[in-house]
């Protein structure tokens, strides 16, 4: 069962477009313990506001609705930032 989206804060929205636009390979923590390593693609918000980061990992593409992600660490040496915690409530 679904629950309610809770938007991202709009500072830490930032983050990922930077990886995106950078292609960063991430270390992607979840909210449910589990992670995941995959190099971010795009962002994606449907006609109900979900928002979705766009991975490409060894077993192909994902779709990870932001609020199912607890943290995000950029594996790519000279990235523009670290270890982000994404589980703030939204703007």
């Amino acid at each position: 069962m679904e629950h309610n989206y809770q938007p991202l804060a709009c500072d830490l929205y930032d983050h990922l477009e930077i990886a995106c636009m950078h292609r960063y390979r991430l270390l992607i923590e979840l909210v449910d313990g589990n992670s995941l390593l995959g190099q971010a693609l795009t962002t994606e918000t449907t006609a109900s506001k979900e928002e979705y980061l766009h991975v490409l990992t060894s077993s192909g593409e994902q779709r990870l609705r932001l609020d199912r992600i607890l943290a995000i660490t950029p594996q790519d040496a000279g990235a523009r930032f670290g270890r982000v915690l994404l589980n703030r409530p939204g703007c």
